[in-house]
């Protein structure tokens, strides 16, 4: 047994019956104090054996037994029963004439293996955590208390580990950089699963961090136990158990390093007791500096050459932007203005672009609108960024095509382009830029303006229908929010009837980002996204989150989170009374409407019941005073409730 050097004596609240047995927590360390016959006795409220509560156990024939698995200790010396190993810590224990005095061990010196670990971590720009501190995790957990009281870093408890995964990866597709979700072994790790798959196939870069029951009980199936490396593989681009000081600060960094560089999902898993050792005496520094080299790749003078040609010779140009290109918004709006090209966006890039901007044409596919589907039927050459030819995109794959991506996987990957590209967007359209003349093509800009009109007095007339129960088209909802949003908000979507009807009826403006659940689709994905999003931009922009009352059901405790925090965010929910998407689908298919109807509470009360703002609006008479209140002058989270025409979108 390890010899403890004690300090600080500490008095102690505590009068016991005769048998009876408690915990104190003394300096944040929790004790199990006893009293017998023999007097008082302290021991480490942590069983050695499987580190059962010592203080929620039991005084029988004058032994302290364990309430977990029955070991008994002696409650005064620790010691166990003959021929048993484990012996309990004693504290020292003084009754004095003013009360009960415990002295307590002086703190270890140097840093845990935990700390260490997360040391590497926040020196590779990790600063933020989601997650839910349990069991199997505490020794993770203190480490990273110690950095955020350190000011290293932002962590943010969550009430669903689902919601974890999914802010992260929100705080990825914002930022570029990787946040992490946390959580403890079993059940809390397998909650992640749906976040990190939503990060994984959207290319969002997020680390995970899992606890794992005590490497001595790990393969008999100990309570909790999974094969968590096994069940992870297919999430994760990189896995790995953490169980000596060894290696434990180059899996960390390693681990950073795949999120970043493969822009993709990396795991560590930490075994409970790996958790309690003690860093290295000297541990070797593992700087980011130095590891990862600069993204700028760019394509050859003669791949450049091609495509300018390609682009020079086209009448009708139009450059599509995918998500990959969100942040280079300024370099695809100079070349668009150079050659008078029109720009489009994929669903998943809305807002990339500023829909205002006389040469935007809004966004294609199935959450898009005729304006930029005509347009691009027209044109004779296509300049793709950053997007990746699915199915949902709605690009048209008969077109003379340029596509540019930093993926070389992704350049072709569905048909042949005529000029793919392999390089860093931004230096890429430079180089373009450079190699092309400017060009002035009459009518392309009063052609898209004709267009936007037409589709302006559709939405319009739209907005203006109710249906037979007198509920408001959603056009009516995104015709109002468009115009109070802030021109630099973030705007977490959901999916559902409400997304689409946000790509068709909401106009971006500014440099607004909206972030969403792309290729993985999953539904309750804005309201965690829109914690995600507060995390990485705090109050300095405005947040939003939009879903239907289906999507908000999944994670609505998670409104809670954002009262514990003070998050200045505006979660808005179309209420409909039903998984109205689902209802269309079947109608659809020709099946009849099965089990989709919803029963759903006062939305707006529970807001207010939780700490937050809450309106609601039945009517579209005051959409636009409720929206700009809640937008703008509710102190805290805040949700507006929209009862909202079900299948219209």
């Amino acid at each position: 047994m390890t010899k403890l050097a004690f300090g600080e004596w500490h008095r102690l609240d505590v009068d016991l019956e005769m048998g009876e047995v408690t915990t104190v927590v003394v300096a944040d360390r929790a004790v199990c104090v006893t009293r017998t016959e023999r007097g008082y006795g302290a021991l480490d409220n942590h069983c050695p054996h499987q580190g059962g509560p010592l203080g929620e156990g039991q005084i029988e024939d004058g032994c302290l037994i364990c309430p977990w698995h029955g070991y008994e200790y002696d409650p005064i010396t620790g010691r166990p029963p003959e021929g048993y190993d484990d012996v309990a810590t004693v504290y020292p224990l003084e009754e004095r004439s003013d009360g009960l005095y415990l002295q307590l061990p002086e703190p270890p010196l140097g840093v845990t293996l935990m700390d260490q670990v997360v040391d590497v971590m926040t020196e590779w720009d990790v600063d933020t955590v989601f997650g839910m501190v349990g069991h199997s995790n505490l020794g993770l957990a203190d480490a990273m208390r110690r950095a955020e009281e350190a000011g290293r870093l932002q962590y943010i408890g969550i009430r669903h580990e689902g919601a974890a995964a999914f802010a992260a990866s929100a705080y990825g597709k914002l930022t570029g950089r990787p946040a992490a979700c946390f959580s403890i072994a079993g059940p809390g790790a397998t909650n992640l699963l749906t976040g990190l798959w939503d990060a994984r196939v959207d290319r969002a870069p997020i680390l995970a961090l899992t606890g794992q029951v005590q490497t001595q009980v790990t393969g008999p199936g100990a309570f909790q136990e999974i094969p968590t490396a096994e069940a992870f593989s297919a999430v994760s681009a990189f896995s790995q158990t953490v169980l000596a000081t060894e290696n434990a600060s180059e899996l960390m960094a390693l681990a950073v390093k795949h999120a970043v560089v493969e822009r993709d999902v990396a795991h560590l898993i930490f075994p409970d007791d790996v958790q309690n050792l003690p860093g290295a005496d000297d541990p070797p520094a593992k700087p980011r500096r130095g590891r990862i080299a600069p993204a700028a790749v760019v394509p050859g003078a003669d791949e450049i050459e091609q495509a300018a040609m390609l682009l020079g010779r086209a009448e009708h140009p139009v450059i599509i932007v995918g998500n990959g290109a969100r942040s280079h918004r300024q370099a695809v709006i100079t070349l668009a203005e150079r050659i008078d090209a029109p720009i489009v966006t994929t669903f998943k890039a809305k807002g990339s672009v500023s829909e205002d901007h006389p040469l935007a044409c809004g966004t294609l596919g199935r959450s898009g609108i005729p304006v930029a589907s005509a347009v691009m039927g027209k044109s004779d050459c296509l300049l793709v960024l950053g997007a990746s030819f699915s199915n949902h995109t709605g690009i048209s794959s008969k077109k003379p095509t340029i596509q540019v991506d930093f993926d070389r996987m992704a350049l072709g990957r569905f048909h042949p382009v005529d000029v793919p590209l392999w390089g860093e967007i931004g230096r890429t359209l430079d180089l373009l830029g450079r190699a092309l003349p400017r060009f002035d093509r009459p009518g392309v800009r009063a052609d898209v303006a004709a267009r936007w009109q037409r589709w302006d007095t559709e939405k319009t007339r739209r907005s203006k229908m109710v249906d037979e129960a007198g509920r408001m088209h959603p056009a009516r909802l995104f015709a109002a929010l468009s115009a109070v949003v802030p021109e630099d908000a973030v705007i977490a979507v959901d999916v559902g009837n409400n997304t689409y009807a946000f790509g068709h009826y909401f106009v971006n403006s500014g440099e607004q980002d909206v972030i969403m659940s792309g290729y993985l689709g999953s539904i309750g994905f804005a309201l965690p996204a829109a914690l995600g999003a507060w995390a990485a931009v705090g109050d300095r922009r405005k947040v939003i989150s939009i879903s239907g009352d289906g999507g908000l059901g999944q994670y609505l405790a998670e409104f809670t989170t954002a009262v514990k925090y003070g998050m200045n965010i505006t979660h808005i929910v179309l209420n409909n009374d039903e998984l109205a998407k689902i209802s269309r689908e079947q109608v659809g298919a020709t099946r009849p409407v099965w089990q989709t109807s919803l029963v759903n509470p006062d939305f707006a009360e529970f807001a207010r019941l939780c700490g937050g703002t809450g309106y609601k609006v039945t009517a579209g008479d005051d959409l636009e005073q409720i929206l700009e209140t809640a937008l703008r002058k509710a102190d805290g989270p805040s949700l507006v409730e929209v009862t909202t025409a079900g299948r219209w979108v």
